[in-house]
């Protein structure tokens, strides 16, 4: 097994929700930390994959949305600082493309999702470093995870999606 690991400035942690049911909010985590262990980089079925995420790096370029965010209303960040990954099974579903199932943990609470993830290409960088790339992406109802807050709109509808968009784009290098 080789270890790889991430080029965090060439490197994602993304997520997406609707807001008022018309328009997306993105948003980031700027502090992580990812091992990736596997065999073959280019057939990863036998990788290992974890993350552990600090809540309070969330960013969505809004100061007040961020600090909602990292409030007990949303993520509690004061008593659940991380939220965590660990795959359990990666199956391949085509050439360059793989499910990773794994165990998402926010807020102490354990949820299984799939990554479908999909290997896009290697190269060399120009301080001829080995370097792969792979863009992951799932989708998880918040409510799951005890992020129920929310608000009813005059117009209909609610404030903030359920559904949370998720996506991951790494670019990795050996160790």
């Amino acid at each position: 097994m080789k270890k790889y690991t991430i080029d965090y400035s060439h490197s994602t942690i993304g997520f997406s929700v609707r807001h008022m049911m018309i328009s997306q909010i993105h948003g980031t985590f700027e502090s992580y930390n990812a091992e990736l262990t596997v065999l073959d980089i280019e057939q990863v079925q036998d990788a290992k994959v974890s993350f552990s995420i600090i809540v309070a790096s969330v960013s969505t370029k809004n100061f007040d949305r961020d600090v909602h965010l990292v409030s007990p209303d949303f993520f509690d960040a004061d008593v659940y600082p991380k939220i965590y990954f660990e795959s359990t099974s990666i199956e391949k579903l085509e050439d360059k493309q793989f499910a990773i199932h794994g165990d998402l943990t926010i807020k102490n609470i354990t949820k299984p999702v799939i990554f479908t993830t999909i290997y896009t290409g290697s190269g060399m960088n120009p301080w001829a470093q080995e370097v792969y790339g792979f863009q992951a992406k799932s989708k998880i109802d918040r409510r799951d995870f005890n992020l129920v807050y929310n608000a009813l709109l005059e117009t209909g509808g609610v404030l903030i999606s359920d559904e949370i968009d998720i996506v991951v784009d790494l670019e990795v290098n050996p160790v």
